[in-house]
């Protein structure tokens, strides 16, 4: 292992013993501390975001996940002072009992220990992930983008500095080089330092941590996600939600990338929200019955026929799919077909139906008639998340302070032995 990195790592581990004692207290003013240590030197900050941008190609994709600007260091801030707010989930007693022999049996909620985070392009991420590490009592390694490297490395100097104010161990949290690849796989193997690792970005990123890690791995999976307008859905209603979960911001994992739409509802929804739509530019990838439809009045430009690879895809970018299903069945096996297991809608007035939805669909969140923008762990009062996870073991959907711990066992006595 490179001797820079592992002595890196050896310091977080060490540190992550001082983090797993800290009080409730301890831990608030550390992210009170970084919240005004970050708002004061906002102009640091985003001068430090400047010069990622000014290595950047004037058509880079991600601009809108890198980029930091003051609004955005409030929201930050405003992210830090809410998970100030949240319960302490470290000693938590979540079941305990005693035994006919004479033991008594409590199970614990603890830290995990040290976790590695791989995430791409967004520097708020890096704040995110340290609030609720450090609230859930864990150190973290942290290894982000070439992209945002001096952004990251603004802020994690205000999350040590905010540690040092505290006269707490500041080697709790490590950035590590992004330019040298290696270290990432190296990170991914390194059984004796870190317990968990969380890739949080593109599909390309999470196959190649699944593929490639030793060290247990909690996925946070790419969002192919779908909203279905079934035949008896409140048109106006889905085409304001529709809308919603495509343009509010197209490059998060919780846009909608494609529209599965009843036959019979096609021309009853078409119509407004192609009008609404393309206002927004959105290109559309339509199948035969949605193009017929769509044809008539979208610009030609922004109009194209479907194509196989433009389902079970997600876009990040004003781009959507449309798919046309005879009905309920053919609708709900092909969203099951091509979920990303992240978050799917269904826009109808059918009680029965959109029951029957919520229990077939698998995936970590699903909706009735709301937009899937709301996957997101301030939106779920989780206070900020680490990712979202589209797994089933451990943790699912957005991940915060419950799902950054694990339990112990405690057993105590009066002196009990077992006799057989």
């Amino acid at each position: 292992m490179n001797k820079n990195l592992q002595k890196q790592l050896s310091k977080a581990r060490h540190a992550s013993y001082e983090f797993n004692q800290l009080s409730t207290s301890q831990k608030n003013k550390v992210l009170v501390d970084l919240a005004n240590n970050l708002w004061n030197n906002r102009a640091l900050i985003i001068k430090a975001n400047h010069k990622d941008f000014a290595d950047l190609p004037s058509n880079y994709p991600l601009t809108d996940r890198l980029q930091l600007t003051e609004p955005r260091i409030k929201s930050i801030c405003d992210s830090l002072r809410a998970v100030v707010k949240l319960k302490d989930p470290i000693g938590e007693v979540l079941e305990k009992k005693k035994r006919p022999s004479g033991i008594t049996v409590s199970k614990v909620r603890v830290p995990i220990g040290v976790l590695g985070v791989i995430y791409e392009a967004r520097p708020n991420v890096t704040i995110e992930i340290f609030s609720l590490s450090l609230k859930s009592g864990n150190a973290i390694i942290l290894k982000g983008s070439r992209d945002a490297y001096n952004s990251n490395l603004a802020l994690v100097k205000y999350i040590k500095q905010s540690l040092k104010q505290n006269n707490l161990d500041s080697e709790g949290v490590q950035l590590i080089d992004p330019f040298n690849r290696d270290l990432t796989k190296q990170l991914l193997h390194a059984h004796d330092y870190i317990d968990i690792v969380i890739p949080r970005g593109s599909d390309k990123l999470i196959q190649f941590v699944r593929n490639e890690a030793s060290v247990p791995v909690i996925e946070t999976g790419a969002g192919v996600c779908h909203t279905y307008i079934e035949k008896t859905a409140d048109m106006e209603k889905a085409v304001q939600v529709s809308i919603n979960a495509k343009v509010r911001r197209c490059t998060v994992c919780n846009a909608l990338d494609c529209l599965v739409i009843d036959k019979l509802a096609l021309n009853k929804f078409l119509p407004t929200f192609a009008k609404e739509i393309q206002k927004h530019q959105v290109i559309i990838y339509a199948d035969p019955a949605s193009y017929k439809v769509l044809a008539k009045t979208y610009p030609e430009k922004l109009l194209q026929q479907a194509k196989p690879q433009h389902y079970g895809k997600e876009f990040l970018a004003m781009k959507l799919s449309i798919k046309t299903v005879d009905g309920f069945d053919e609708a709900v096996n092909f969203i099951q077909e091509k979920t990303s297991g992240h978050s799917e809608a269904i826009m109808t007035t059918n009680k029965k139906k959109a029951g029957k939805f919520t229990k077939i669909i698998d995936a970590a969140a699903v909706y009735v008639n709301t937009s899937t923008a709301f996957t997101d762990g301030f939106e779920f009062g989780l206070g900020a998340e680490v990712g979202i996870s589209t797994q089933k073991l451990h943790a699912r959907g957005p991940m915060g302070l419950q799902e950054l711990t694990t339990y112990k066992w405690l057993i105590s006595s009066n002196g009990q032995i077992r006799s057989s």
